[in-house]
This record gives structure tokens, sequence and C-alpha cells, in this order.
């Protein structure tokens, strides 16, 4: 009994989750769909700049009208982790930045 209970929290948990990621998703796709350079193409340039890199995270976001693709990428053996920011309309590397650990999570 104590085991459906905890499935169902976990379940409805889920779903709260779903539900708040849902808006973030859709604007997403919205974005990609304008967007000339996939994810993958972008995250072969980011990761390129970081070598041995594997990427924690990735955001297609409109910057004052350009289409920017952002990606937190970490390192084996690093604390740090390398943005890169790759344009979304000609796939070249806008920037790279060193985010050390004491700097994360303060935006």
């Amino acid at each position: 009994m104590k085991c459906r209970i905890i499935i169902a929290g976990m379940f409805a948990a889920a779903l709260g989750v779903a539900g708040l990621t849902g808006c973030a998703s859709e604007r997403q796709k919205q974005l990609q769909a304008q967007a000339r350079v996939s994810r993958q193409q972008a995250a072969f340039a980011a990761l390129a700049q970081a070598p041995g890199g594997r990427i924690k995270q990735a955001e297609l976001d409109d910057e004052s009208g350009s289409l920017v693709w952002w990606f937190d990428i970490v390192t084996p053996g690093s604390r740090d982790i390398t943005e890169v920011s790759v344009d979304a309309t000609t796939g070249g590397v806008i920037s790279v930045a060193t985010e050390m650990p004491e700097q994360q999570g303060k935006k």
C-alpha cells in the first residue's frame, strides 16, 4: 500500500513538472522553427570550443532580435562550466566564457 502511495505521489510530481515546462517547451519549438541552424549543428560548433566536454544544458533564445543557441558544457576533471553561444542563423560561435564554481547559479 505504501508503495502505491509513493508511486502515485511521484507520478503527480512528474505531471506538475511537465506542466511547468510545457510553456518553455512550446517557446523552444517556436524558436527552433525559425532557426536555420539545428541544435545538433550548433552543439558541434560549441563542443569544438571545449574539447572532451559534454553538454549539460542547451537553450535557444531570442537575444535582441537574433536567435542564439546557448550551451553549458562540462569537462571531466574540471568544476568550471564553459558557456558557448552560437548564432542560430549562421552557425558561427559568438562567445565563449568560463564560469567558475563560485559564479555558477548566481544569475
